[in-house]
């Protein structure tokens, strides 16, 4: 059951004392080491009570729960807070469990709104099976559906086997090249006994560390999934993450396909996120880290029903910089780069706004740029080098596709009754 009031874990307590504990000891104790042993301990032993008595009457008032469909936090001891957040809000839910909550069957639910930095909640130590329960009853608000509904049921879609994510990471330009630079360097330390070359060894390591070793432990066993209530990913070595997107959340999509990564026939999704701002979006805008270039599209597919991003015809642009362009009813695409080629993908019906971009230069060669805008994020859909008539009649066509897809209702919020709403409605017509 998710009614009534929860707590974090009462294992938060030792944790924090202990915690404030050590750091006292670490930077007082030094200082206090001049006026003998004794006054060390006496000072340590008094923090760790202070605190005590702090963390504890803190961590009982610290309640959260769901109230109808509002999901109401309190937080504070001397400065009390209290937060009541619409779940219509909601973005997406995200359930991480980093190595040391893993230990203690541990996790924090992360509640991501619309609203930018300020507006993601953050539920820390909870139990793992209360952090799942509470996932799905929010979800199910969400969709406006009972707290008490089941959670969706889900349906694979891809994993990611080990050795494609990890020849994907080691076939890439700069990590070949760092690769390769990092063993000239060792050898030339080695043979000409120059210990000076091996202070340009530490930036490369850690270029590597950045670009290799990271993505390798942040996307271990990926596994992305679909389901009623949204696309479901879940994956990370020392950190597990479960994030589930809600359906119409995301706004815009990029197929990024590097040069050698054509050569293996694979390519990786990101994704502008509505409600993922700052870090934030960084963090969580990839879907796809590495899959087959037809499972990329099928997953843009997927995130955008009733369209096929593939199927789109493109007509390229002139100029050295072009892009290709095309749009229907239903989707704009641009696909652009020589050696880096992206394809951004945005439906018509979020599209924000639209630009015809003229500049300097562009009023010399004659050449416009048409922009799609959307949320903050990796993709920017932008056709470059487009002679003005063209630019100017994608700019109409894309202005009445978007007229002709927004219609009343066309909102994300309550995605399940609103469906089921149009079902009701679809079959009064019929009969």
């Amino acid at each position: 059951m998710t009614t009534g009031v929860f707590r974090a874990h009462w294992i938060v307590i030792p944790f924090r004392v202990t915690a404030v504990t050590l750091v006292f000891a670490a930077l007082a104790g030094p200082i206090l080491g001049q006026f003998g042993f004794d006054w060390v301990l006496m000072m340590t032993v008094a923090v760790l009570f202070g605190t005590l008595a702090y963390c504890l009457p803190a961590w009982w008032y610290a309640t959260f729960g769901l109230r109808d469909d509002h999901l109401v936090v309190h937080s504070g001891l001397v400065l009390r807070g209290s937060r009541e957040i619409p779940l219509s809000r909601l973005q997406a839910v995200d359930v991480v469990r980093p190595l040391l909550m893993q230990v203690f069957g541990l996790a924090e639910l992360r509640v991501e709104l619309a609203g930018g930095d300020g507006s993601v909640v953050r539920l820390t130590c909870l139990r793992h099976a209360l952090a799942e329960r509470m996932r799905v009853a929010v979800m199910a608000h969400a969709a406006g559906l009972p707290g008490r509904a089941p959670e969706s049921p889900e349906w694979p879609f891809y994993r990611l086997p080990f050795p494609l994510m990890l020849g994907a990471l080691l076939f890439r330009v700069p990590v070949l090249l760092a690769f390769v630079a990092l063993l000239m360097l060792l050898t030339a330390g080695v043979v000409f006994g120059e210990p000076g070359v091996f202070g340009a060894v530490v930036p490369l390591v850690l270029g590597l560390l950045r670009h290799f070793w990271g993505p390798l432990t942040r996307y271990t066993d990926f596994y992305a999934s679909t389901s009623g209530d949204g696309l479901r990913l879940r994956y990370g070595m020392f950190q597990r993450r479960m994030q589930t997107v809600p359906p119409g959340r995301v706004q815009a999509v990029r197929v990024v396909e590097p040069l050698l990564w054509r050569a293996l026939g694979v390519a990786r999704v990101e994704a502008n996120v509505a409600g993922y701002a700052g870090a934030r979006q960084g963090d969580s805008a990839t879907l796809l880290p590495v899959a087959p270039r037809h499972r990329a599209f099928a997953l843009v597919n997927e995130v955008f029903p009733g369209s096929d991003a593939a199927s789109v015809p493109l007509a390229a642009g002139d100029g050295m910089h072009h892009s290709d362009v095309g749009a229907d009813e239903y989707l704009f695409v641009t696909t652009r780069g020589l050696f880096c080629r992206t394809t951004d993908v945005v439906p018509v019906e979020r599209v924000q706004a639209l630009r015809l971009a003229e500049g300097p230069w562009s009023r010399f060669t004659g050449r416009l740029t048409v922009g799609a805008d959307t949320p903050p994020g990796p993709a920017d859909a932008r056709a470059h080098g487009l002679g003005a008539d063209r630019a100017r009649s994608l700019l109409d066509a894309l202005a009445g596709y978007g007229r002709r897809a927004r219609g009343p209702g066309a909102g994300t919020e309550r995605w399940a009754t609103r469906a089921t709403l149009s079902r009701v409605r679809g079959g009064s017509r019929g009969s």
